[in-house]
């Protein structure tokens, strides 16, 4: 059977690797990209590079487009929009849940479906198995191209909402940020005491594998609206970041991360939560602090 032809616009090294991964499962693939020269590798391995946006877009049905935000993509496709009548625009593109609900409207407007995309991997990890992509909006439009879209990674549909696979995208990008930014952290007190970041790493490593079991442990609580302090107390961890945030001063470091969280570890002891858990700090960044 022949494999559905697909237009790929963006061509970073995310869009390379994607439309490269299409060509090596037998999918035809036409190529845009605002600087040209870039298709040059794409074409040798046999993408169909086009001049125009236009032609890029009456080329398929299927236009993943692999851009570095939502305004990129208003701003190359709203010239063309008489040709989107018709198309369905992958969006892997990464920004917020509300500019992805906002462009599948602006999408519907001009007779386009719109799936939302929030890829979980480095260009490296594209056509893995063990990959893994969010994928939000209309159901049928997803069910029709999910065979083509798990030539890039395994799929996971989030629901219609358009805004959802950039939401779980999003919020794994939190957590992510915010881990590998304490571990640099943690590398230039190690450093500045003499550890190298290879003699930390098994340590390092460990702390990280630990995490799981903690997640597993707090969630039920945490969903149940709970928050005994019969394990941690909200108290006890703010004595505890200030032995981190002394540590930090005594070795020269900027002081500016733990001193953040000290301080919203504060404002929870100050709202009224020293005895619980830390994890009725939920509240504070919800904003729904309640008096205990």
């Amino acid at each position: 059977m022949s494999k559905q032809s697909v237009t790929v616009v963006g061509l970073g090294p995310m869009g390379r690797a994607m439309v490269e991964a299409f060509l090596d499962r037998g999918h035809p693939v036409t190529v845009w990209n605002r600087t040209a020269s870039k298709a040059a590798g794409l074409v040798a391995k046999g993408a169909v590079q086009v001049a125009t946006i236009e032609e890029a877009l009456a080329a398929n049905e299927l236009v993943v487009l692999s851009l570095t935000d939502y305004d990129a993509m208003y701003a190359i496709l709203e010239p063309a929009s008489a040709a989107l009548a018709g198309r369905v625009l992958v969006n892997l593109s990464s920004d917020t849940p509300a500019k992805a609900r906002a462009a599948a409207e602006w999408a519907t407007a001009r007779g386009a479906r719109h799936l939302t995309g929030g890829v979980q991997v480095p260009p490296s990890g594209i056509g893995k198995p063990d990959s893994s992509t969010y994928y939000s909006g209309p159901k049928d439009v997803f069910e029709a191209h999910r065979e083509t879209l798990t030539v890039l990674t395994g799929t996971d549909y989030r629901g219609a909402d358009p805004g959802l696979a950039a939401l779980y995208y999003q919020i794994q990008m939190d957590m992510f940020w915010t881990a590998m930014l304490s571990w640099l952290h943690a590398l230039a007190v190690a450093d500045a005491n003499g550890i190298s970041a290879e003699e930390f790493l098994p340590y390092a490593t460990a702390t990280m594998e630990s995490i799981p079991g903690f997640l597993g442990f707090y969630t039920p609580r945490i969903d149940a609206g709970a928050h005994p302090g019969d394990v941690d107390r909200l108290a006890m961890g703010v004595a505890s970041v200030e032995h981190v945030l002394h540590t930090t001063e005594d070795a020269g470091i900027d002081p500016a991360l733990p001193a953040a969280v000290l301080e919203i570890f504060r404002r929870g002891v100050a709202a009224g939560y020293g005895g619980d858990s830390f994890t009725r700090l939920t509240e504070l960044f919800r904003g729904t602090t309640v008096t205990v």
